[in-house]
């Protein structure tokens, strides 16, 4: 996978106000940097949830949590890096090979799941059924929240954490350091519902693990990995909010998922496997091309 130092970037004369932070091992910056996300964004947060419903709060909450984190890591990296274009860096860029890449990893990723219920289908371990609402809006709703989903978790996770981590460790060892905090931050839950969704995690670091590789495909753009994940998270939204499939008794949930979440059983495993071998290798011979 292309290191840090091999993506474009662009440096502002003379020395960064905060250059001193650089020395510190990354986990004290990454943590310095979450600790000033929190301090700006948890006075502002606080009232909504005291004043609104749980749901309502974080619709505005979340939205604006992310906002106060593309200005602060773009602050950060002038005041630490001395970088003016942070997006860019971590893989965010435009042009038709962003768009092209994509919308061939939306298609990836549909076609993954696809191909996954399909088999599950022959096998008898699913039964296809008309949709329980009109699909048209169901889509299209998809697929907003699919790419909205894809944005914010790639441009997080194998962005600004896989260049931070890379700042330090070897391409290697921050990928799995990325991929094992991206399964670790999906459950910040209950203990019971922690305990009630286990099984996840698993296939959540393999997913972790195969978009940090599409990235690398991409070299260094980030429009594989975002159209894969949301691909990925566009097919299940259909599957479960058009109610297409219901589960036998008989099925499996091992191999097809607790809570039918393909990512909590065997096979939905076994394909994210599969799809991180298929992208490792593209990298690897990418790598050999340049």
């Amino acid at each position: 996978m292309a290191s840090p130092a091999q993506l474009s970037r662009k440096t502002s004369p003379g020395v960064p106000r905060l250059a001193a932070l650089t020395k510190l091992p990354v986990p004290l910056r990454i943590g310095l940097l979450v600790l000033a996300l929190l301090v700006v964004w948890l006075p502002l947060a606080l009232p909504l949830y005291a004043w609104l419903s749980p749901n309502r709060a974080s619709l505005l909450a979340m939205p604006l949590l992310y906002g106060e984190f593309l200005a602060l890591v773009k602050w950060w990296n002038w005041q630490v890096y001395g970088e003016t274009q942070p997006l860019q860096r971590y893989g965010f860029r435009g042009g038709w090979g962003s768009v092209r890449e994509l919308g061939l990893g939306l298609g990836m990723g549909l076609g993954l799941l696809g191909m996954l219920f399909t088999l599950e289908g022959a096998w008898g371990w699913l039964t296809w059924q008309a949709p329980v609402t009109p699909l048209g809006p169901v889509v299209l709703g998809g697929l907003g929240v699919a790419l909205g989903v894809g944005l914010a978790e790639e441009l997080l996770f194998r962005g600004w954490l896989l260049d931070e981590l890379g700042r330090d460790y070897s391409a290697a060892v921050a990928l799995l350091a990325s991929s094992l905090i991206y399964a670790l931050l999906h459950f910040i839950h209950p203990w019971t519902e922690i305990l009630a969704t286990w099984t996840q995690f698993p296939g959540l670091v393999v997913l972790g693990w195969s978009l940090g590789w599409a990235k690398a495909c991409s070299r260094g753009r980030l429009g594989l990995a975002i159209g894969i994940h949301g691909g990925l998270v566009w097919g299940y939204y259909l599957v479960r909010v058009g109610g297409l499939v219901t589960y036998p008794p008989q099925a499996p949930l091992w191999l097809t998922g607790l809570n039918q979440n393909p990512l909590a059983g065997g096979m939905g495993l076994l394909f994210l496997v599969v799809l991180a071998w298929g992208l490792r290798r593209q990298a690897h011979s990418q790598m050999e091309l340049d």
